[in-house]
């Protein structure tokens, strides 16, 4: 495969496993992390130090993910997310509620926006975002979490209403509950026999990526 994709979240149980997915299929492969990147990152993968809360910080990632001209980007994957569980309503601080609007819906808002003249200017491509199964099957203490990713397939809506023309096809993935060492540890009595490893995920992932899936657009895929 002679493109790039921008990842973003890769380096969490879901998105470790669609890095090594994509990697394997040919990608180059631009990684936006908070921490500094290893210098040995591997063979197609390019490491980058960013908050993707700040728009500056994702237009720097969506321009290194564009900046090889042999392989340009053709991918954006938004991962990136976080659960908190709290209280019901009105026992849950406004500021807890924009936490979870901020690390859930700004930065696929930013990187998208930033990604988006990119994608378009090589022809179109893909953009994967990632829902929740949990917006469909709602439970307490979780309003915050909650309205992020139903925000998230409004985004996606709207992002396929005005980019499909241009080849973009813009997908949403909605997860149950995934089986990474973060899920065990925290549901440690749980019956893991409906849980999915994020390895199964990441191939669906990396599908939605590949020209193969150039009939599917405007989708919610529940996996």
């Amino acid at each position: 495969m002679g493109a790039t994709a921008l990842v973003t979240g890769g380096t969490g149980g879901l998105g470790g496993a669609v890095v090594t997915a994509l990697l394997a299929a040919g990608w180059r492969v631009v990684l936006p992390q908070r921490s500094e990147p290893a210098p040995d990152a591997g063979e197609g993968l390019v490491g980058v130090r960013a908050d993707l809360t700040d728009p500056d910080a994702a237009a720097r990632c969506a321009e290194l993910a564009a900046a090889d001209p042999q392989r340009p980007l053709r991918a954006v994957v938004n991962l990136v997310g976080g659960f908190a569980m709290g209280g019901r309503v009105h026992e849950t601080p406004v500021e807890e509620f924009d936490r979870m609007l901020r690390l859930n819906l700004r930065p696929a808002y930013l990187v998208s926006q930033t990604a988006l003249p990119h994608l378009v200017a090589a022809g179109g491509g893909a953009l994967v975002l990632v829902s929740s199964q949990s917006v469909r099957h709602p439970f307490p203490g979780a309003a915050g979490y909650l309205t992020a990713k139903t925000a998230v397939l409004g985004l996606a809506e709207a992002l396929h209403a005005e980019y499909a023309a241009d080849g973009v096809r813009v997908n949403t993935i909605l997860p149950g509950v995934i089986d990474t060492p973060a899920n065990r540890t925290a549901m440690p009595g749980a019956d893991r026999g409906g849980w999915t490893p994020p390895e199964r995920i990441a191939q669906t992932v990396a599908w939605l990526c590949s020209p193969d899936s150039a009939a599917v657009r405007g989708s919610q895929l529940l996996v």
